[in-house]
């Protein structure tokens, strides 16, 4: 049956309108991302096709751009607009975290953090930018390492952490092997970093490390 022949409260463009996207199953939702069928199958039954190929939404929305192009009823396209909406999520998330949370607590931060971190395959070393009252200036990523390593210069923590006039910092990082806890190397790096930047009266809060899963905080352990 094409969509149009759907009762109109069930087709998933209307429905969404009508009652809220929260309404939706994830075959509805990713029917209105893919817009129209093929011969013989519509647009939910190909999203219905879709998640069962990739056992879930979440692993669809995790594919490489290889992967996902491979996918019938996608393509390049498809996968530039669900790049650019993910994107626009992430940005949103980490905007309203900003502008609604003092992130003061490593619970808060730990949720900006995680958002920008676990999908990462590489390892990333980023700063959070905080203002004299701990709400978020910036989320910035500052380094890019190997699957194992990330080179860290504290000249040019330091020089981000001025040019957004920053009155404290968060660093972050991901351990790609899954594993969050702490090395002897992630503890000396932060200690050199909070002696950097204390030369400029820049305070350091914390150091997260993003596991598969969970996060650990350097602060909670007494190692900032």
């Amino acid at each position: 049956m094409a969509i149009p022949d759907f009762p109109r409260s069930e087709r998933p463009r209307e429905k969404l309108l009508l009652r809220g996207a929260n309404t939706l199953t994830d075959a509805e939702l990713l029917a209105i991302f893919v817009r129209t069928g093929i011969p013989g199958r519509n647009a939910v039954e190909i999203a219905h096709d879709i998640i069962d190929e990739y056992g879930g939404l979440v692993p669809l929305l995790n594919a490489d751009q290889q992967s996902f192009c491979r996918t019938r009823g996608l393509g390049p396209a498809k996968y530039a607009q669900l790049a650019a909406v993910l994107e626009m999520a992430k940005r949103y998330q980490t905007g309203r975290a900003g502008e609604r949370e003092f992130l003061e607590s490593p619970e808060a931060v730990k949720s900006v953090v995680t958002l920008n971190m676990r999908d990462l395959e590489n390892e990333v070393f980023a700063c959070l930018f905080l203002d004299n009252r701990h709400r978020l200036i910036t989320y910035q990523e500052l380094f890019n390492g190997t699957i194992d390593s990330a080179s860290v210069y504290p000249r040019e923590v330091v020089k981000a952490a001025l040019k957004h006039n920053a009155a404290a910092v968060i660093f972050a990082h991901n351990h790609p092997s899954g594993v969050a806890e702490p090395s002897r190397a992630d503890i000396e790096i932060t200690a050199k970093l909070k002696k950097a930047l204390a030369l400029v009266e820049i305070r350091v809060l914390d150091h997260i490390i993003v596991g598969d899963g969970y996060q650990v905080s350097l602060a909670e352990r007494g190692d900032v």
